[in-house]
This record gives C-alpha cells, structure tokens and sequence, in this order.
C-alpha cells in the first residue's frame, strides 16, 4: 500500500541518489500549486540520477497520479518523470518495487494511462504529445519504444531519422499540411 503523505515510512525510502530522499515536501507543493517549477525540478533530481532510480521514486509515482488526476493539464513534467522512473527501472542495478508497493504502482500506471490518452486528445504541447506517448507505450507493455520516446530529443530524431531510414531522401515534411493543420 503507497504511504499517505503523513505516512513515516517515506523518511526512509531511498531516491535516484541512492541515499534516503523524502519528496513529501515537493509532493505537498505541488498539491499546492502544480504548476511549482522548483517542485517539479527537485523531483527531477532526486527522483532520478543517471539511469538510477529507488524506491521513493516508485512510491512518487502513485502520489503524482493522485495529484495529476485532479487538474486539468498536467504537462510534460508528470508524464516525462513518470516515463523516465519506469523506464530506469528495468535497469539492472536499480532496486525492484517493494512489494508493499506493487499493487498501487500499478494502479496509477493504469491512470496514468487512461491520463495520458485523454490529454492527448486535446493538447497540442509537442513536449506533452511526446511524454504522453511514451507512458502511454510504457503502460501497455511497450518499454523499448517507450523508452526511446522518452529521451529522445528533436536532434537526435533527425539523426536517427537521417541516418537509419534517410527521411529527408524519401520523406517530403512539407509536401502536405499536418493533419492538426487541416
């Protein structure tokens, strides 16, 4: 069962860092005001460090989902964040989810999912398409191509596009208006 906000057991769960990390605090702002930039960026960083990942992380995920569930538009921070714990955590170093944990970490995958694809229908955020499609490929089992939508960035497309499918010599971008456009 994910610890409630008041629950101690979050003073010793451990962050990307590999040392305790309580994100109690970011969590409450965020409930707060979701929009906390220095929220969002504190759980960036101690929620994960170089493909590491802990358990706190885990735990973080449940939390957001409840928080995220009750605003309108929860932007790129909720669903990159999300994808990237979950991805990391098929890494072979990091811990497993503790199994007090198992039954709720899936449960907000579950939300996250039905999340995702109903802000996907309205948004037109480049960063909350992409983000949005990684959980919504991590939520259905798809890791390696969640994964790579999650961290890839527009450079790194064009490279990947350039070099393994030669885009530009085949693929016309400008030739047809995009879909959204008509």
């Amino acid at each position: 069962m994910t610890p409630g906000l008041d629950d101690p057991r979050w003073a010793g769960l451990n962050g990307g860092y590999r040392i305790p990390y309580d994100p109690r605090l970011a969590l409450r702002r965020l409930e707060a005001n979701w929009r906390d930039e220095e929220a969002w960026s504190e759980l960036w960083d101690e929620l994960h460090h170089q493909a590491d990942v802990g358990e706190a992380s885990y735990a973080a995920i449940p939390a957001l989902v409840a928080i995220g569930g009750r605003v309108a538009e929860r932007g790129w921070n909720f669903y990159g964040l999300a994808a990237t714990i979950e991805s990391e955590r098929h890494a072979r170093d990091n811990p497993p989810i503790p199994s007090w944990l198992v039954d709720d970490y899936r449960s907000a995958w579950a939300e996250l999912l039905l999340l995702a694809l109903d802000e996907l229908r309205t948004t037109r955020d480049p960063d909350v398409i992409q983000t949005g499609l990684a959980v919504i490929s991590l939520a259905k089992g798809q890791t390696k191509i969640g994964f790579l939508i999650s961290v890839l960035d527009e450079s790194e497309l064009d490279e990947l596009l350039g070099e393994g499918i030669v885009w530009d010599e085949y693929y016309d971008a400008d030739r047809l208006p995009r879909l959204a456009e008509q």
